[in-house]
């Protein structure tokens, strides 16, 4: 073989994926005393979700999102309509309410490792996140008010402002096991103060 010709590997694995099977399911099957590997917590998916609420009709809000969604995940986002029609909240059934993409595989770890290494560490006055955003599966939620902090976003994509959840989906006992998996992954969770 040619030594000077630079060969490309065979199949890319992002950094995050790497870490996962190389250190951290070996780690958490040891610390939790796990009698077989697929039982070690695993982080199954990401999906982001943008709520239109007040501004359903609003079109530009509608393109901000949907612009948002395809830079920040490199996908294209499905609109999510409403299934009943509730008037105290002027909700019509088929109406478009929202914006969703679900994150697997590689995007999945590529995604988590920018948002855990570079957006949270943008947050202004950020001392980490809450460890009790955990549901009763062990998944965790983190909620944006606003998008620009995003590093793939310029100015003008973040004049017309719209929240954003980003909701880790972890297949894991309980929520112990799926918050040590994210610590190990670089979640920075905010220290417990000793009182």
């Amino acid at each position: 073989m040619n030594p000077l010709v630079k060969s490309t590997p065979k199949s890319y694995a992002p950094r995050l994926d790497q870490l996962y099977r190389e250190k951290v399911a070996v780690e958490l099957k040891d610390e939790f005393g796990l009698k077989n590997i697929n039982q070690v917590p695993k982080l199954e998916r990401v999906v982001l979700n943008v709520g239109l609420g007040r501004a359903q009709g609003d079109k530009k809000v509608l393109e901000a999102a949907t612009n948002t969604l395809r830079k920040v995940t490199g996908q294209q986002p499905i609109i999510t309509t409403a299934k009943k029609s509730i008037a105290s909240f002027k909700l019509r059934a088929g109406s478009q309410i929202g914006l969703q993409v679900t994150l697997r595989g590689a995007r999945m770890y590529e995604f988590a490792d920018r948002l855990i290494n570079l957006v949270l560490p943008r947050l202004r006055d950020f001392r980490g996140v809450k460890a009790a955003a955990f549901d009763g599966q062990g998944n965790y939620s983190i909620g944006f008010s606003d998008q620009s902090v995003f590093p793939e976003l310029s100015f003008e994509e973040t004049t017309t402002p719209h929240g954003l959840q980003v909701t880790f989906v972890i297949r894991a006992a309980n929520k112990e096991q799926a918050r040590s998996l994210l610590a190990r992954l670089g979640m920075p969770f905010e220290k417990e103060e000793v009182r």
